[in-house]
C-alpha cells in the first residue's frame, strides 16, 4: 500500500510539472498564426509600437518640438562632412523636400517628409551660410603689416586689450592674401574707440586650429565672425582721417559701446576689483575684465552659467519691466477699464528685452532667451497661450537659421538643458 501511494504521488507530481510546462511554452500549435516564429513575432511588435509612437508625436502641435532637432541634424550632417558640398545643389534639394512637404501634408508620411525637409533644410542653410561668409584666410604667419581700418569692437581684458579691424587698405614686405578683418591685440588701456579710423603695424598669426582632434574649432568661429587672422599691434597706433564714411553698422557699434562704457563708468564709481567686473558683465556683456582665480572659482562651483546673460537674466528684465508698466497703468482706472493695459506692457517688456540683448552682444545664449521671451510676450499681445516647448523650438529654429554655426558653439547647450527642464528631467 505506502509503495502504491508513493507511485500515485510521483505520478502527480510528473502530471503537475507537465502541465505546468505546458503553461509555460505552449506547444507551437497553440501560438497564433502570422506569429510562429519569434522573430516576426518580435519585429511585428516593434513596427506597431513605433507606428504608434509616430502617430503621437505627429498630433496636433507635436510634430513641432522635431523640426529644429532634424533643422540642427542637417547642419552637424554639414559640418562633418569631409569637403565643401555645392550651395546650389543643397538650396535646390532642401526647395525639392518642403514642396514634396506641402503636397504630402494630408497623407500618412508627412511627419516623415516634414523630417526629412528639417534636415535638408539645415544642411543647405549651413552651406549657403558659408558660401555668404567666403573670406580670406591667413595660412602662414606675418611680420610688420602695415594695416589701415576702422576698428569695429574693443574688448577690455584682465592683462591686455584686444578689438577687431576691419582692414580698408593692406600692405605687406612679402605681399599676400587680402584680409577683410583681423583681431589684434594691444597693451591694457591702449585700444582705439570704436569707429576710429587707425593706422598700425601689426603681427599675424593665422586662426588657431583644434587643439586635439574633435575639441573645439576656435577657427571655426573667427571664420563665421569674418575674421581671418589675429596677431598684436606693433608700436604706436595712429587715428588718422577716413577716406570714407564706415557705415550705419559701425555708427550702431560705436553707440552700443558708448552705453557699455558709460554702464562701465558709472558702476566704476562705485565698485571695484572683480565686484565692478561682475556687475559690468551682468548688465553688459563684458566678462574679460573678471580675473582668472575669480572665474575659476565660478566655473568649478558650477556658477558660471550666471556670468553668460541666458534665460534667468532676460527673464528678471522683462518681468521687470512688464509688472512695473503694469502696474503703473494700473494706477489710472480709466485707462484699466477702458485699454489693454496687459498688452501695453508686453510691449513695454519686448521694446526693454531687445534693448539689453543689442546692449549685452547678441551671443548665442542670449538670442535664445531673448526669442523665447518674445514669443511669450507675443502671445501675451494676440490672446494666445504660450506653450513652453513650443517656445524653445521656434527659438532654436530662429537661431540656427540666423546662424547656423551656433550649434557647434557651447552657448547652445544651455537648449539642452531647457530641454531636460521642459521635459520635467
Amino acid at each position: 500500500m505506502a509503495g502504491g501511494g508513493e507511485e500515485r504521488e510521483r505520478s502527480q507530481g510528473r502530471a503537475g510539472r507537465a502541465i505546468g510546462r505546458a503553461i509555460s511554452w505552449p506547444p507551437r500549435s497553440a501560438v497564433p498564426a502570422g506569429a510562429t516564429d519569434l522573430t516576426e513575432g518580435v519585429s511585428a511588435f516593434l513596427t506597431r509600437k513605433v507606428r504608434s509612437w509616430v502617430a503621437a508625436e505627429a498630433g496636433p502641435g507635436r510634430l513641432l518640438p522635431w523640426v529644429p532637432v532634424a533643422f540642427g541634424a542637417g547642419i552637424a550632417i554639414y559640418f562633418a562632412a569631409d569637403r565643401e558640398p555645392v550651395a546650389s545643389v543643397a538650396a535646390a534639394t532642401a526647395l525639392a523636400f518642403c514642396v514634396a512637404a506641402f503636397v504630402a501634408r494630408r497623407s500618412r508620411i508627412f511627419p516623415l517628409v516634414v523630417m526629412l525637409a528639417a534636415l535638408s533644410a539645415g544642411f543647405a542653410t549651413a552651406a549657403l551660410k558659408t558660401a555668404r561668409v567666403a573670406h580670406g584666410v591667413l595660412a602662414r604667419p606675418m611680420f610688420s603689416v602695415t594695416m589701415k581700418g576702422f576698428v569695429e569692437t574693443r574688448d577690455e581684458r584682465e592683462r591686455t586689450d584686444r578689438f577687431v579691424l576691419r582692414v580698408e587698405e593692406m600692405e605687406s614686405p612679402r605681399g599676400g592674401i587680402k584680409l577683410e578683418r583681423v583681431r589684434l591685440s594691444v597693451k591694457k588701456g591702449t585700444a582705439p574707440a570704436v569707429s576710429s579710423f587707425v593706422e598700425l603695424k601689426a603681427r599675424l598669426l593665422p586662426p588657431l586650429s583644434p587643439l586635439r582632434p574633435g575639441s573645439y574649432d576656435f577657427g571655426r568661429d573667427m571664420y563665421f565672425q569674418g575674421i581671418g587672422a589675429s596677431g598684436f599691434a606693433m608700436g604706436a597706433i595712429k587715428t588718422v582721417e577716413a577716406p570714407r564714411s564706415g557705415g550705419t553698422y559701425l555708427r550702431y557699434a560705436a553707440t552700443m559701446q558708448g552705453m557699455r562704457d558709460a554702464i562701465d563708468a558709472r558702476i566704476r564709481s562705485v565698485l571695484s576689483g572683480d565686484n565692478r567686473a561682475i556687475a559690468t558683465a551682468l548688465l553688459t556683456g563684458r566678462r574679460d575684465a573678471i580675473s582668472a582665480p575669480v572665474n575659476d572659482a565660478m566655473f568649478i562651483s558650477g556658477l558660471g552659467h550666471v556670468l553668460s546673460i541666458s534665460g534667468y537674466h532676460m527673464a528678471v528684465v522683462a518681468g521687470v519691466v512688464f509688472f512695473a508698466v503694469r502696474a503703473l497703468l494700473a494706477l489710472f482706472p480709466a485707462l484699466t477699464v477702458t485699454f489693454p493695459i496687459k498688452k501695453w506692457s508686453a510691449v513695454a517688456a519686448l521694446i526693454a528685452a531687445a534693448f539689453y540683448l543689442l546692449l549685452s552682444g547678441t551671443e548665442v545664449a542670449t538670442q535664445r532667451s531673448f526669442f523665447m521671451t518674445a514669443v511669450v510676450l507675443i502671445a501675451v499681445m494676440v490672446d494666445r497661450r504660450a506653450i513652453t516647448f513650443r517656445t524653445l523650438a521656434v527659438a532654436a529654429m530662429i537661431v540656427l537659421l540666423i546662424a547656423p554655426e551656433a550649434l557647434v558653439h557651447p552657448s547652445f547647450q544651455n537648449f539642452d538643458a531647457v530641454f531636460h527642464k521642459a521635459n520635467g528631467r
